[in-house]
């Protein structure tokens, strides 16, 4: 990864530039005791220091049905198989279409999901959107359950999106590029808008698979965040279609995630092309330590991950997809014109062959651990809100709890997406509970945590430069082995240095199979999660979990 914003104009270059135009004013990180008012300062969720008194939650955020132009599966097959897997709570997130806006595909799956409210009382289903951010990749927006929901989805589909409105990749060396940017923060700040006027009672905002294409521009996601940081809140630290490496259509160029693509005219220029593959089926912004995460961390952003199943195919399915009418005005098959005459894909058809897929099932692979306060509908928004969540790969664990703490005053402390309040110079540590797999996942394995890696990083205020993607000053700090710790759950606290600027601890770990140094040398991470050959990527031979940060503020 490079040490420095390369130089030279294109597409990405002048959307970076126009960033701070079209975007609130950027200033210092308020975390530090001479540092300026943050500029990204949101509305403080509801405040817990100790994860054993939250509820967690597997959330999977960001599924497709029938309701989606490339999936296949009735709502009803997809949450019986959440519940198979233990999801908790689950968001259907169809794709923008004509069909899906226009045709009635909003209200007709917003009548299925209110059904399966009803018949599953233990789920919680929400209804959002697959956003097509304008001149960038797509999010995920999220709308807690009211009467408007429906009406605010398909106004902000309209209105907003990229593909609807032909914003989806600006025209390299125009004036496109800042126009369209500026839509995508109009959007967020009309969400944001709607949310504080009471029309709904909570959404939220997040940009899905940031590097898969390389046009998710470091400038593009801060304006993203300026744009009303109570509403956009982070990334999918690792993206779904988790399984392209291991399925019925596998190619020798297949890559977990679907991470198959290199960089093209309408991509950020500065990113390397390790950035458009997978690491350990994590997404390069978020598993290069003192990458572009911890660039956005550094400057005292509350800036979370998550991770989904982004289900559309089943790996190895024996349906296909159904049959669309015949006759005048149908197209002949699974056309994206039939899809937005019908508004949704007929219920797929069983065959006597696997079929082609990508994906896993909700919480059957990746899984998003939500610490809410209670089990509904906004106490799992306002968790995502509060950074309380952590996301492991193939059951890596079945449980975490992790505290920073004052050793001095072990009462003093802070869990996940929270931040800690100690006088300069105080000793602070680390507490990991572990709860360990018991049981065989669906691949047959019995998961084995081999090692937790402990990475600490300073705040260092505002970056000057809007396309910053380093954290010089974040690093892997401690490298537990754990591999003997199997069986009865276990705790382990790590001293993590003294307290004397504000900064923030995050944890890794993973089934220790396969990894090697990182981006940024052996001084930074000697462990790092790894790309894998292309066609080779087995996601089950090579699971990682992360958890969000906690903060440290020091006075």
């Amino acid at each position: 990864m490079p040490s420095h914003t390369p130089s030279g104009f294109s597409r990405r270059t002048f959307l970076a530039a126009a960033a701070a135009a079209v975007t609130t004013a950027s200033a210092a990180s308020s975390f530090g005791p001479a540092a300026a008012a943050s500029a990204v300062a949101a509305t403080t969720p509801t405040a817990v220091t100790d994860p054993k008194a939250l509820r967690w939650l597997v959330f999977d955020h960001h599924v497709h049905s029938v309701y989606s132009h490339d999936a296949k599966y009735a709502m009803t097959t997809i949450l019986d198989q959440a519940q198979r897997f233990g999801v908790d709570a689950i968001a259907f997130t169809e794709h923008s279409n004509v069909g899906h806006a226009n045709v009635g595909g909003v209200f007709n799956a917003a009548r299925e999901i209110e059904a399966a409210r009803t018949a599953r009382p233990d789920l919680l289903v929400f209804q959002g959107l697959e956003w097509y951010i304008p001149a960038a990749e797509h999010g995920t927006v999220l709308v807690a359950p009211g009467p408007r929901v429906t009406e605010v989805l398909r106004h902000f589909e309209l209105t907003y999106d990229g593909k609807l409105n032909q914003w989806e990749k600006p025209r390299p060396n125009t004036s496109d590029a800042a126009d369209w940017l500026q839509h995508a923060v109009d959007g967020i700040s009309w969400l944001g808008q709607q949310r504080k006027a009471g029309v709904v009672d909570d959404v939220l905002v997040l940009a899905n698979h940031p590097s898969r294409l390389g046009i998710d521009s470091p400038g593009e996601l801060r304006a993203w965040q300026d744009a009303d940081p109570d509403v956009f809140v982070g990334f999918e630290g690792a993206p779904g279609a988790q399984a392209s490496g291991l399925a019925a259509n596998t190619t020798d160029r297949s890559q977990r995630g679907e991470y198959e693509n290199s960089r093209s005219d309408y991509s950020f220029p500065g990113f390397p092309t390790s950035a458009y593959r997978a690491h350990g089926g994590f997404d390069w912004m978020t598993a290069v330590v003192g990458g572009m995460w911890d660039a956005l961390l550094s400057e005292g952003r509350r800036w979370w991950i998550t991770t989904n199943s982004d289900l559309h195919l089943k790996n190895f399915d024996n349906t296909r997809v159904g049959d669309f009418p015949t006759g005048s005005g149908w197209d002949n098959g699974a056309t994206l014109a039939n899809f937005n005459r019908a508004g949704r894909r007929p219920d797929p058809v069983s065959t006597a062959s696997p079929q082609g897929g990508s994906d896993l099932w909700p919480g059957e692979f990746s899984r998003t651990h939500v610490g809410a306060a209670d089990k509904t509908h906004t106490a799992v928004l306002d968790a995502v809100r509060a950074g309380r969540m952590w996301v492991d790969h193939g059951h890596l664990v079945a449980g975490l709890a992790v505290t920073l703490r004052a050793a001095d005053d072990t009462a003093n402390t802070a869990t996940l997406g929270g931040t800690l309040r100690v006088p300069t110079g105080t000793k602070i540590e680390i507490v990991i509970d572990v709860e360990p797999t018991t049981e065989r996942n669906s691949a047959g394995i019995l998961p084995r945590l081999a090692h937790l890696d402990v990475i600490r990083g300073e705040i260092t205020g505002a970056a000057s430069d809007r396309d910053t993607m380093v954290a010089p000053r974040t690093r892997v700090i401690e490298l537990r082995d754990v591999s003997d710790r199997s069986g009865s759950a276990f705790q382990i606290v790590i001293p993590v240095g003294t307290a004397d600027v504000d900064g923030y601890v995050r944890v890794r770990g993973s089934d220790g199979k396969v990894h090697g140094t990182g981006p940024r040398g052996a001084d930074v991470d000697p462990r790092a999660p790894q790309p894998h050959a292309a066609g080779q990527g087995n996601p089950w031979l090579d699971t990682w979990l992360y958890t969000n940060p906690i903060f440290v503020s020091v006075r």
